[in-house]
């Protein structure tokens, strides 16, 4: 068998995927893994004895990021591998476990045919990629690209008032290596698509050249809580009158932004929450996203000139508070050519794509030549129990991430 003929076990992948996916399983055929609870510790636990039969080094750094370690024929720069094992609340069973277990079984593919690469190979597993528990998303890949403070993050409390530092120390995986510094020469990320473009075109994988442009917001709107019996209409200083007023003029201004924007309310909170009562606050978060920085920060200008507006008009207090931003970002065209040369290689029709979720390798990009690789979701379907990629898809996106690795990292 020549190099260019070595595939991954697909079988092995898929086995591993449905063994990682009974942790935090819920009914629906989905998984609950949230960062650092004690599912996450029992996810990373078992990805750590995989990595321990594969023959890795094991390392944990400060915030529990774990690096797994396949020495080369060199000590020099090291080929990186890489995504996220924990979840949404009501999350799939593929959306950041398949890029990790895609690395271990490259790994594991190059043992089974003994073969050398002159790079070290790792594997990462990032902690709180998805920003379910703990906002915002990426916040260790972020701490690793020096975006976020350490001691910053470390106080990041969920909504029982659980910090990001107590809850590495009691699952056992606040390590004591420094965050950063590991010498990269390229990394790679294998993801679900999240969206329905591959499937549509009826293809296996696609080369993701970029990641669209994203931020973050709160929408607050403040006014007066009366009792909700006793107090006209016209009386009142109502803030939820207000956000809907403004909500409905912001959706109906996105479509002059293109086919590309993303305009998203995720969460609602009234407070103080009582049936019978007018609330005196009332919270929305926005989620704003474009391939086109310029773009995003126009939507972010009309939005709070709307709010604003909606305040006036309804004699409340209303405002956007800016929560998160991560800039578009173009990836590493070396890394991506070798994305389309694994390709070729594996002779898998593809398409270039630019994501439009964040993903780790958004920071990652930032310190390393960073590139991803998407297989389709079924029905466009992510963050939901429904999630679900085809093995075959998988198959073919851990093959692709074989070739462009050993096209990086030199081999026998």
């Amino acid at each position: 068998m020549t190099r260019s003929d070595l595939r991954v076990n697909g079988e092995r992948l898929w086995r591993r995927l449905m063994e990682m996916a009974e942790i935090g399983a819920t009914e629906k055929g989905g998984v609950c893994r949230l960062t650092l609870t004690d599912e996450d510790r029992r996810g990373r636990d078992l990805f750590a004895r995989w990595c321990d039969e594969a023959g890795l080094h094991m390392e944990i750094d400060r915030m529990g990021n774990m690096f797994a370690r396949r020495k080369g024929r060199s000590n020099g720069p090291a080929v990186m591998m890489g995504s996220h094992l924990d979840s949404q609340p009501t999350g799939g069973k593929f959306d950041g476990a398949l890029g990790v277990l895609a690395a271990l079984e490259v790994i594991e593919t190059l043992n089974d045919a003994g073969v050398e690469t002159d790079a070290p190979i790792e594997i990462v597993n990032w902690t709180n990629e998805e920003g379910a528990r703990f906002a915002p998303a990426m916040v260790s890949s972020g701490v690793y690209a020096g975006v976020f403070d350490i001691e910053d993050v470390y106080a990041i409390a969920d909504k029982e008032g659980k910090t990001i530092g107590e809850e590495l120390e009691r699952i056992g995986y606040k390590g004591e290596r420094q965050v950063g510094g590991r010498d990269w020469q390229a990394c790679f990320e294998v993801h679900i698509e999240q969206g329905p473009i591959l499937e549509d075109r009826g293809l296996p994988a696609g080369v993701v050249a970029g990641v669209q442009g994203m931020r973050w917001y709160d929408i607050v709107v403040e006014g007066d809580e009366v009792h909700a019996g006793p107090t006209p209409m016209d009386r009142r200083r109502d803030p939820v009158r207000a956000l809907a007023d403004a909500l409905s003029a912001i959706y109906a201004d996105i479509p002059n932004y293109g086919e590309w924007a993303r305009f998203t309310v995720g969460d609602l909170k009234a407070e103080p929450g009582s049936r019978n009562t007018v609330p005196g606050r009332v919270t929305a978060t926005v989620d704003i996203r474009h391939p086109d920085d310029k773009v995003v920060e126009e939507i972010e200008a009309a939005m709070t000139r709307i709010v604003a507006e909606a305040g006036k008009r309804h004699n409340v207090e209303a405002r956007v508070e800016t929560v998160w931003a991560s800039p578009a970002v173009k990836f590493d065209e070396t890394c991506v050519a070798s994305v389309r040369k694994a390709a070729e290689t594996c002779g898998l029709d593809t398409m270039d794509m630019v994501s439009g979720a964040g993903h780790d390798s958004v920071y990652i990009a930032r310190v390393a030549p960073t590139a991803m690789i998407f297989v389709p979701s079924k029905d466009g379907i992510s963050h939901n129990e429904a999630e679900y990629s085809a093995p075959g898809d998988c198959e073919a996106g851990a093959n692709l991430l074989l070739h462009a690795v050993l096209d990086r990292a030199g081999h026998d």
